[in-house]
């Protein structure tokens, strides 16, 4: 299908979709949930053809990791689609009313924005979570999934479609690009007439590509260079709990630690604790010299380290003098994605999060838990950077926009 007629496929549905009761909606998600349980042995055969392809090309262990589907990762993706379900429909809600001098009631309803094209790499569970929260919303959705998992988006897509099909909900709200072919996609980046909102996921030329090529509005962000400050007033042993977490967990996601920034006045006590687990877990550590003259041996960072978003088991550390400065080095070398103090301090801990303007600031937790499902949003469609209408993890509510709606009786304006 040629972009235009694609793009025009979606916008045709999106009328009718976002008048489509929360029931029908609902019992969608619900059927497609169980019948990733009844497909599983198919979608394994099809993500296996994905799998085995980057494991030739020679693909890194952490992004093949994100790219295969097994029981665990079905069983969250059923997950992902009822927490979906049990959230509140928020198209239709009313956020604020206020009544002006002349007794007239103004307020704003929840709509859906309309046609969201996604781009996204890797990551084939990205397929079912974008359709649920477009869906939930009332927003039709077209998906590009990256090449790398054409196999399992394709037939997880499949599955989507029989699913629409036994309901009152078309299979147009949801189109799937078929194609691997970049023109096709410059091609649909220019139909802002149909595609109202561009949300790109992958890595930081994808999506600087995306932007620079969009007539559309984009929803970004282009790295995650996320740190932890460990504060003098720090629970040490939580603190080296937290950082491994927060970069070994899943190394290749984007709220993964990159840099791991140590007061000064614990640096000898708390540096050989966190390298020991770190190095245990496999993580190679780049210090600055403070932090190489107290672990022998590591490599130097150098000034291009600390804005770097490594995506894999290389952690970059700092030592700084006090809390200023962690939070000046996050200001000018970090993302605006996720970063976190850990203390026990209170003053200290809400100084952090006043002044670091972050989509998430955390106190005595991980970056990692920067993530829509973990903060209680349900799935999500990404973390966004992009100070608009949406900024960190993008759930339910950040794929609506507000309407203004009146209430009057009989008002004139004089």
């Amino acid at each position: 299908m040629i972009p235009e007629k694609l793009a025009q496929k979606a916008k045709g549905a999106s009328d009718v979709l976002a008048h489509a009761s929360t029931d029908e909606k609902d019992r969608v998600l619900e059927r497609l949930a169980d019948a990733l349980e009844k497909n599983q042995d198919h979608l394994y055969e099809e993500n296996m053809k994905d799998v085995k392809a980057a494991e030739k090309e020679g693909m890194a262990k952490s992004l093949i990791d994100r790219l295969r589907i097994d029981d665990k990762l079905v069983r969250e993706m059923q997950g992902s689609l009822r927490d979906v379900v049990a959230l509140p429909d928020p198209v239709g809600e009313i956020v604020k009313v206020w009544k002006r001098p002349n007794n007239l009631l103004v307020g704003r309803m929840r709509i859906p924005i309309g046609v969201i094209l996604i781009i996204y790499e890797s990551r084939p569970n990205v397929t079912i979570e974008a359709f649920s929260l477009c869906l939930k919303s009332g927003n039709c959705v077209i998906l590009k999934g990256g090449s790398e998992a054409y196999h399992s988006n394709r037939a997880l897509y499949r599955l989507i479609v029989d699913t629409l099909k036994g309901s009152k909900i078309s299979p147009d709200v949801v189109q799937f690009v078929d194609t691997a072919d970049r023109d096709y996609i410059y091609k649909l980046l220019e139909r802002d007439e149909e595609i109202d909102l561009v949300i790109p996921r992958g890595g930081e030329a994808l999506i600087r590509n995306v932007v620079e090529r969009s007539r559309i509005p984009v929803l970004k962000h282009y790295k995650g260079v996320c740190h932890i400050y460990v504060d003098d007033a720090a629970d040490q042993a939580m603190a080296v709990d937290v950082a491994v977490n927060a970069k070994v967990q899943k190394p290749a996601t984007c709220n993964a630690l990159e840099t791991l920034l140590v007061h000064e006045k614990i640096a000898k006590s708390f540096l050989p604790k966190v390298y020991k687990e770190l190095a245990r877990q496999g993580v190679t550590v780049k210090g600055c010299e403070k932090t190489a003259a107290v672990l022998k041996g590591i490599r130097k960072a150098t000034s291009s380290d600390w804005s770097t978003e490594y995506l894999d088991l290389t952690l970059a550390v700092k030592v700084v003098a006090d809390m200023e400065e962690a939070v000046d080095h996050i200001r000018k070398y970090g993302s605006s994605h996720t970063d976190a103090i850990i203390t026990a301090n209170y003053d200290r801990a809400w100084k952090f999060l006043r002044e670091v303007n972050s989509s998430l600031v955390l106190v005595n937790a991980s970056t990692r838990l920067n993530d829509g499902f973990q903060l209680g949003l349900g799935a999500e469609m990404g973390i966004s950077t992009t100070r608009l209408h949406a900024f960190g993890p993008m759930g339910l509510e950040e794929l609506t926009i507000t309407k203004f709606i009146a209430f009057g009786d009989g008002q004139l304006r004089t």
